[in-house]
């Protein structure tokens, strides 16, 4: 059980919170322009490729985790998300439904609580930012203490941007002495809580008392059927699943592979700097990567394959970048078949695609409902087939999994890097969180022509006949 928050940490959140509100009140009679340009001072800060590369170098530097190479390359989320920004309205008339007499008007949804992951304090807080301003919100960020400094130096960024256009820098403030205490507090007295995160904080976000968007955790499942490209199908595996050390949770963590096509795929896999780990080095591996209560073990998260195969016992060539395990059994008690935060993955051989839906279904009962799947196919009946029966939120195709969920520029995801789950995960949405739900929505209604059907078209073959 965490402590209770003291006194000073209460009185501290108290007065971040009557600053923002403060910010928000100078910037209410900003119109939409200048709420742009505030956009856009903010996005060059922190995205322009120097800033960035220092703070997301500087972000690895001090958790620990995570591709301190790879990582600077998230900078294109930042401009994405500026794109959806700058392209969509935030402020007096949104839209209108002539035929149906609406009018949305578009309004703040106050002051927000936006935990920050220990893997993203250079991407988190921008990404958020642009669209809380857009909106005309405030944004109190609590970062994870593995991760603060990061998290402070890139809202520091973020204020000197506002500054210098003559705005209030107290829209967007950074908890300094994070704990978990605080973070709660915080969350209960903000007007909307967007929890980025591990499983524990998003719960609690969920229990603050507050609205709140979560996510849930991942376990990204791929079918790769027998029309599939399978350079293609192997080459987005690797750029997915190596995308900063596999620390998110789209990252590719189970294939499910066509019979006829198994030993190809597992060659090309290994031509893309996959290493194929025996029986006998699977099993050091499980062993590294989970502990005797089926924990991951942090140690082993968002490493490079190098050492996470000498963690676990063994050696692998330096030019491998990824290790795949061959699994058939799938459930709570087969660990590779759970989520896995890392470059391990596990892969899978079916027959007969019933087969492969089937065992979809059953990895998601081990975990990552709610998430993303992916299939590489040019099968559209099979497309069709997944995406009725796969219990997530998103679902992409013949793409990397962890550079396409949360939108990319060749694909219509919202950019975003909170990527909710609905219900499946426990999650008040299955959308990627983005401009709307920064924004309170005022509907006007005018009066239309009489739109009521007569009974017998409403009740159908079920009209005047003997009742139940």
């Amino acid at each position: 059980m965490p402590r209770a928050i003291t006194n000073e940490e209460k009185q501290y959140a108290d007065e971040l919170l009557a600053r923002a509100r403060a910010a928000m009140k100078t910037i209410e009679n900003y119109d939409q322009a200048m709420v742009d340009r505030l956009c856009q001072a903010v996005g060059w800060a922190t995205a322009n490729e120097k800033t960035f590369t220092r703070l997301a170098q500087m972000g690895v530097d001090e958790s620990g985790l995570g591709d301190r190479q790879g990582r600077p390359g998230k900078r294109f989320k930042i401009i994405g998300i500026l794109r959806d920004a700058l392209r969509q309205k935030s402020m007096g008339v949104i839209e209108e439904i002539p035929e149906k007499g609406i009018v949305k008007y578009a309004k703040p949804v106050g002051v927000i609580a936006c935990l920050v992951p220990t893997t993203n304090p250079a991407l988190t807080p921008p990404g958020n930012g642009i669209y809380a301003v857009k909106a005309k919100n405030a944004i109190i960020f609590a970062p994870h203490p593995r991760s603060k400094k990061t998290s402070a130096e890139t809202v520091n960024v973020m204020r000197k941007a506002l500054k210098k256009l003559g705005a209030p820098e107290d829209l967007y403030q950074c908890i300094d002495r994070p704990s978990i205490p605080l973070s709660q507090y915080l969350m209960s007295i903000c007007d909307l809580t967007i929890a980025t995160g591990g499983a524990a904080m998003v719960r609690a976000a969920y229990s603050s008392g507050k609205p709140a968007y979560g996510v849930g955790p991942g376990n990204s499942t791929i079918v790769i059927d027998e029309t599939a490209d399978v350079a293609e199908a192997a080459r987005n595996t690797r750029i997915s699943k190596t995308s900063d050390f596999g620390s998110g949770c789209s990252a590719d963590g189970n294939l499910i592979v066509e019979a006829s096509i198994y030993e190809k795929m597992l060659e090309q896999l290994q031509q893309e700097g996959g290493y194929l780990a025996s029986e006998e080095e699977k099993k050091l591996l499980e062993a590294a990567l989970w502990d005797s209560a089926g924990h991951r073990t942090i140690d082993t998260i968002a490493q490079p394959a190098g050492r996470i195969a000498k963690i676990a016992g063994f050696e692998i060539p330096a030019d491998r970048r990824f290790i795949i395990v061959e699994q058939e059994k799938i459930g709570k008690e087969h660990l590779f078949s759970s989520e896995k935060l890392c470059v391990v993955m596990a892969i899978y051989k079916y027959s007969g695609f019933a087969s492969a839906l089937e065992m979809v279904r059953q990895i998601y009962e081990v975990g990552g409902k709610g998430h993303s799947c992916g299939i590489y196919s040019f099968n559209d009946d099979h497309i069709d087939q997944l995406a009725l029966i796969a219990p997530v939120s998103r679902m992409m195709v013949r793409q990397p999994q962890s550079k396409a969920n949360a939108g990319s520029f060749t694909n219509g995801m919202p950019m975003t890097s909170s990527l909710g789950c609905g219900t499946w995960g426990g999650n008040v949405t299955s959308e990627n969180i983005s401009l709307k739900h920064y924004m309170n929505t005022t509907w006007v209604s005018r009066p239309i022509p009489e739109d009521r059907p007569s009974d017998e078209e409403i009740f159908g073959e079920f009209y005047n006949t003997e009742t139940f």
